[in-house]
């Protein structure tokens, strides 16, 4: 798994390239270019820019399979010719060349860049050969992270930038209920309004938790153990 910044990820699993909320033309903190990267498969949590910034390009440049809401799939149809999409909605599981993908809940909006609705906000569960991520996506702090977590998570990735997701706080208390082996921090410093310290928040990780934190900067890579 390759860091990408903000909250992407380009991930290669059982000789596919996945992609989640590609975003980094206009992102301050991508180290690189997405016409540089593969995508058989695209997973899309909502439809904020931050998420969806290179969606289309890379979709249309590999045929990409989007993986997204109904709504978002429809947009992408009817907006920008995309028809290659695997429709979810929540709670929903589907089994794909690399592994099984559940749709979570997320506690966040989800309108698109030119105003039309993705439909609900989502994170991911993804169980790989190699293990098991969630993928939180942007989401506020929320009970029912104790179920998500009782399918045993590898690696819980979490936004700890605050104001517009959870801050450390509230992660903490994420991770304390879903208690995952690993955790790692996303969607933070990309932007003054949501700038945190990383390192500060995975000493307490360590102090208040279980969980090993991962703290991995833009274009570092994950290997999953």
């Amino acid at each position: 798994m390759t860091f990408l910044g903000h909250s992407s990820w380009a991930i290669e699993s059982a000789g596919k390239h996945i992609l989640l909320d590609p975003f980094l033309t206009d992102s301050p903190v991508a180290t690189k270019a997405a016409d540089d990267l593969q995508a058989d498969y695209i997973l899309v949590s909502h439809g904020h820019f931050d998420h969806v910034g290179d969606l289309v390009s890379i979709a249309s440049r590999c045929g990409s399979t989007v993986v997204a809401t109904f709504e978002l799939a429809a947009w992408l149809e009817s907006q920008h010719g995309i028809g290659a999409a695997e429709q979810m909605n929540l709670g929903g599981q589907i089994s794909l060349p690399f592994g099984k993908v559940k749709m979570v809940q997320a506690i966040h909006s989800s309108d698109l860049p030119d105003g039309s609705s993705g439909g609900m906000a989502a994170g991911f569960v993804v169980t790989f050969a190699e293990g098991t991520v969630y993928f939180a996506c942007d989401t506020g702090l929320f009970l029912d992270m104790q179920l998500i977590g009782k399918v045993g998570i590898d690696y819980a990735v979490l936004p700890i930038g605050d104001r517009f997701t959870m801050g450390p706080d509230d992660a903490i208390e994420a991770v304390k209920l879903i208690q995952p082996k690993r955790v790692v921090p996303v969607h933070y410093n990309t932007w003054p309004a949501i700038e945190q310290d990383a390192s500060a928040w995975a000493e307490r990780v360590k102090a208040e938790t279980d969980a090993e934190p991962i703290v991995v900067e833009s274009g570092g890579v994950i290997t999953l153990e």
